[in-house]
């Protein structure tokens, strides 16, 4: 099973708690309360699956050493569990990373602080949980402008589905954008006229204007105009990038055919989606652009090292692009028959992205 596809089960598993018997102050019972409740606060889905994943983790850890809901729970209990964490190995051997194991504990800060309000507990048992500390790690392995083109070069643009890899490609190339934000795109966000990509809801729910090249643009209209009526299938919802079957595409589809063109590329680095996320930032960040702009283009409304930062203009945003984005000064292909930042602080924040995807849950 996927990762997103677990998550997705977490959250069934403890919304029907109590018609299979939990308690109402079970931990079960309660996190089913309490998932609702970030619900009603406009949470996203994909927040509130994490949440149920990393919650139901510690429930059923809890269970196994006779806890059984809430108000047992003391701050000694967290701190054992955060231990557990510390030493647990996944199926491969390796630890969890620490920005797996300070989001596992986050959602547990955030599900307690709730109970507290809700009188289901004296007090906040994990109020003065400390969380362990992150520290600044630049990413493993980036592609350069040459190795990137390579990558690109590898689809068979004269099939409907090599030319749909292509403009996906160069997408996130040209954008930087995760791969949640890829397969979310719609038909219309795609803004030509502007020469932009309206991102709608990305991490945190924000939404954002990002500049695209006009290469880039020429690929997706081709892929548009001449592959995608070929692959979808009814009822289309409308979402720019289908699989090669025609229904929406998923991340993980999306992660593991990126990973597939890498490798047969040999460019010697090994990775999916996030490999344009942080080549796309280094050449920019290589080329001049402003920490501030490529923090803009990434979506990243704040790091750890970050004050707050005044917010650019897409006109600004779309100029230092141009001015520094390799892929915004190549050519644009023409139609075919379908057959106070630092730069190490964003690339930092890019890497911590990489892991919190890459971790394999256990549980």
């Amino acid at each position: 099973m996927n990762r997103r596809g677990g998550r997705e089960k977490a959250a069934e598993s403890l919304l029907k708690s109590q018609a299979e018997g939990w308690g109402p102050t079970s931990f079960r019972v309660t996190m089913a309360g309490y998932l609702e409740a970030l619900t009603v606060r406009a949470y996203s889905k994909a927040t509130c699956h994490s949440r149920a994943s990393d919650l139901l983790r510690f429930a059923r850890w809890a269970e196994e050493r006779g806890l059984v809901g809430p108000a047992e729970t003391t701050r000694p209990v967290l701190e054992q569990y955060q231990r557990h964490l510390f030493y647990v190995r996944k199926p491969n051997g390796r630890p969890l990373g620490t920005t797996t194991q300070q989001h596992l504990l986050t959602s547990l800060k955030g599900y307690f602080r709730w109970c507290a309000r809700q009188a289901l507990t004296q007090a906040n048992p994990a109020a003065d949980l400390l969380l362990p500390r992150l520290g600044v790690r630049l990413p493993r392995a980036t592609l350069t402008p040459t190795q990137v083109e390579k990558v690109l070069a590898q689809p068979n643009v004269k099939t409907a589905v090599g030319l749909k890899d292509r403009a996906v490609l160069e997408v996130l190339w040209a954008t930087g954008l995760r791969r949640s934000e890829v397969v979310q795109l719609s038909l219309y966000d795609v803004r030509e006229e502007a020469g932009a990509v309206f991102v709608r809801e990305g991490k945190g729910k924000k939404d954002r204007v990002v500049p695209v090249s006009a290469r880039c643009l020429g690929w997706v209209r081709r892929y548009v105009e001449e592959a995608r009526p070929r692959l979808v299938v009814a009822p289309d919802e409308g979402r720019l990038f289908v699989s090669d079957v025609g229904n929406a595409l998923s991340p993980t589809t999306l992660s593991r055919e990126v990973a597939a063109y890498v490798k047969a590329a040999e460019v010697g680095v090994k990775g999916g989606c996030h490999l344009f996320r942080h080549a796309c930032a280094t050449a920019m960040l290589e080329g001049g652009a402003d920490v501030r702009f490529v923090q803009e283009l990434l979506g990243h409304a704040s790091l750890e090292t970050t004050q707050v930062y005044t917010r650019v203009t897409i006109t600004k945003l779309k100029a230092v692009y141009e001015a520094t984005h390799p892929g915004a000064r190549a050519t644009v292909p023409e139609a075919a028959t379908v057959d106070n930042v630092t730069a190490e602080d964003v690339l930092a924040a890019i890497e911590a992205e990489d892991e919190a995807e890459a971790e394999t849950e256990m549980g």
